[in-house]
C-alpha cells in the first residue's frame, strides 16, 4: 500500500536584523595608522614596557642633568674626563672627604647633605678617580654609543636586506655572501681586533670601538629584514601596487619596508643594551676609551688590580656594574614588550 504524501508545512523563520557599527578612530590612530597606534598604546599599557620605559627614562634624565648632578671642574676642558682627588693607588670608600680640587658644590647637594664640601659619594678607584662622577657622565656615553651604533647598524641592515630580498638574482647572492663572510667572524673578537687596529689611527676614544661594533653588528638586521621582505613582496597589496604601475623603488620604500620593519624594532631595542655592554667590554680590555674617561667599562677596569680584595673595595665594580645591568634590563624589557605587542600569535593566545 503506497504511503500517502505528507503535506509540506510552511516554516516561518524569525527575522534577524544585522547592524554594523564602525568604531570611530581616535585622533592619534588617524595620524599614525592602526599598527603604530597599537604599538604606542601597547607600550604604555604593557607592564614590561612600562617598567622598561621608566628605567630608560631615568637614565635619560640622569644624562640630561649630568652637569647639575655632577658638575665638572671649572678648568676642565673636557667634562667627560673624571676628576681626581690626588693620585694615590688605593681606592677610597664611599663618604670619603674630597681633599684636592673638589668640583663646585651645587645647590641640591647642600640641601640634601647639609654640607658645603664634596665627598666621594660612591668612593674612588685606584688613581683616585671619582666613581660617582664617572657613573653619572658615563650615562651620557652609554646612551650616545648605544643609540648611535644601533641606528647605524639598523640603517645598513635595512639597505642590504631590502635590496637583497626585493631584487634577488646576482645582487642577492653577492650581498648575502658578503653578509656571511662578516658573520663568520666571532663578534666580540672581531670588534676587539678592528678596534685595536683603529686606535693608532684615531687615538683612544669612543670612535675606534664604535666603528668596530658597527662594522660587525649589522648582519643580523640584514638577514632578518631579507626574510620579512621575501614573504611580504608576494602579498596582495604589493601585487596591486604593481598592477597600477608603481615603480619597484616606490613599492619597496612605501609599502614593503614599512610593513616588514616591526621585527627589526624589537631586535633593535634589545641590541641597545648589548652594544653598550660590548663597548664597556672593549674599554675594559684597553681598546676603548682613554684612561679616566667617563665610561662604565673604564671604571670597572680599575678593579683589576684589586680583584682579590673586592670584599673591601666592592664599590669599584658594583656601582658601574649595577648601572650596566639596569641599562641593559630597561632596553630588554622594552624589546620583550614590543614582541608581545607585535607578534600576532602571542596576541591570539593572550586574548
Amino acid at each position: 500500500m503506497a504511503d500517502k504524501p505528507v503535506a509540506a508545512k510552511e516554516i516561518s523563520l524569525p527575522q534577524v536584523k544585522f547592524e554594523y557599527h564602525l568604531r570611530e578612530l581616535s585622533w592619534l590612530e588617524r595620524r599614525v595608522g592602526p599598527e603604530w597606534y597599537r604599538l604606542i598604546k601597547g607600550s604604555v599599557t604593557n607592564p614590561l614596557s612600562v617598567t622598561g620605559l621608566i628605567i630608560t627614562a631615568l637614565f635619560i634624565l640622569v644624562a640630561a642633568l649630568a652637569p647639575v648632578l655632577a658638575p665638572p671642574l671649572e678648568r676642565a676642558y673636557d667634562p667627560y674626563l673624571i676628576p681626581r682627588d690626588g693620585y694615590g693607588p688605593e681606592p677610597k670608600p664611599p663618604g670619603t672627604v674630597w681633599n684636592r680640587e673638589p668640583p663646585p658644590v651645587p645647590g641640591w647637594y647642600r640641601t640634601i647633605t647639609g654640607q658645603d664640601h664634596w665627598v666621594h659619594l660612591l668612593g674612588t678607584t685606584s688613581g683616585q678617580f671619582d666613581i660617582y662622577y664617572g657613573v653619572v657622565w658615563g650615562t651620557r656615553t652609554a646612551l650616545f654609543v648605544g643609540v648611535l651604533i644601533t641606528a647605524v647598524t639598523v640603517v645598513i641592515g635595512l639597505i642590504v636586506g631590502a635590496l637583497s630580498a626585493y631584487y634577488g638574482g646576482w645582487l642577492d647572492d653577492l650581498l648575502m655572501r658578503i653578509t656571511e663572510v662578516f658573520l663568520a667572524f666571532p663578534f666580540l673578537l672581531a670588534a676587539l681586533t678592528l678596534s685595536a687596529i683603529l686606535v693608532p689611527m684615531f687615538g683612544r676614544g669612543i670612535w675606534p670601538a664604535t666603528i668596530a661594533l658597527i662594522t660587525f653588528g649589522w648582519m643580523t638586521f640584514a638577514r632578518m629584514l631579507r626574510g620579512e621582505i621575501l614573504a611580504a613582496k608576494e602579498r596582495d597589496y604589493v601585487m596591486a601596487a604593481r598592477v597600477v604601475g608603481a615603480r619597484g623603488g616606490r613599492i619597496l620604500v612605501r609599502h614593503i619596508v614599512p610593513n616588514a620593519i616591526y621585527p627589526i624594532l624589537i631586535l633593535a631595542s634589545m641590541r641597545v643594551g648589548d652594544y653598550v655592554l660590548s663597548f664597556a667590554t672593549l674599554s675594559f680590555l684597553g681598546v676603548g676609551t682613554e684612561v679616566g674617561y667617563a665610561d662604565w667599562g673604564q671604571i670597572v677596569s680599575f678593579a683589576r688590580d684589586w680583584i682579590l680584595s673586592l670584599d673591601t673595595h666592592w664599590y669599584i665594580i658594583v656601582c658601574p656594574g649595577v648601572a650596566l645591568l639596569l641599562f641593559g634590563l630597561g632596553w630588554n624589557l622594552i624589546g620583550d614588550a614590543l614582541r608581545d605587542i607585535l607578534d600576532p600569535r602571542l596576541r591570539s593566545t593572550r586574548g
